[in-house]
């Protein structure tokens, strides 16, 4: 390794972003971040009742937890000594998506999504005092929606499997690509296609995908 390197593994809910993580970390012997499961909100945010939701703040609250957590873990991942490779489950870029997509619901309140953009905006600010800004690498997971909830359904999670969050894991997959493509410009992006690779369960995907990794670091001359 020339230099410390960040990678990113982001993309839609259930596409095995921990899974990659891992395998990565473990390629190149190296430190691993994942998004925590650890919250006080989350289950709270898919089971409760609409009226509930609105009247506890759920959606707000669970993306403030996030953020917050997020925000702790890149800026472990980017002042870490060299050489050291560090890959982040999912990165606080994304959260900003997460968070519009509520709001665009109706989720999360104009006021709420205003505060949530002004405390991302100060956060970002301090990243940027950061020696590293930003990661080298996001490794994006893409795939049809029918291979998420696939996925969202094998990882067994009991208040992920309503049939009523169908509406909200669909608009998240609907925009996810948009916001990649028009929205995040920090670092090169590699793009494995979930509905080809199943790197969770078979070994010869497993080698591949992290094959294309190594092949795309390489090309950037990180490895």
């Amino acid at each position: 390794m020339k230099q410390a390197v960040s990678i990113v593994v982001g993309g839609m809910i259930g596409g095995g972003k921990s899974s990659l993580t891992e395998l990565v970390a473990k390629q190149y012997d190296s430190i691993a971040y994942y998004e925590s499961t650890d919250s006080l909100i989350l289950e709270k945010f898919y089971t409760a009742s609409p009226e509930e939701a609105q009247a506890r703040r759920y959606p707000f609250l669970l993306q403030l937890e996030f953020l917050a957590k997020r925000f702790h873990n890149i800026k472990q991942a980017l002042t870490e000594g060299n050489p050291i490779l560090n890959v982040q489950d999912r990165s606080i870029y994304e959260d900003w998506y997460f968070c519009y997509v509520n709001h665009q619901m109706g989720k999360i309140s104009a006021i709420e999504f205003k505060l949530y953009e002004d405390l991302l905006h100060e956060m970002m600010a301090e990243l940027d005092e950061l020696p590293k800004k930003a990661p080298d690498l996001m490794i994006y997971l893409q795939g049809s929606f029918d291979a998420f909830l696939e996925r969202i359904g094998k990882r067994g999670r009991e208040f992920e499997q309503d049939e009523e969050l169908m509406n909200y894991f669909y608009t998240l997959w609907y925009g996810y690509d948009n916001w990649l493509h028009n929205h995040y410009d920090k670092s090169e992006i590699l793009i494995i296609d979930i509905d080809k690779y199943d790197f969770v369960n078979n070994a010869e995907h497993q080698k591949e995908v992290l094959q294309m990794v190594d092949n795309k670091l390489s090309e950037m001359g990180l490895v």
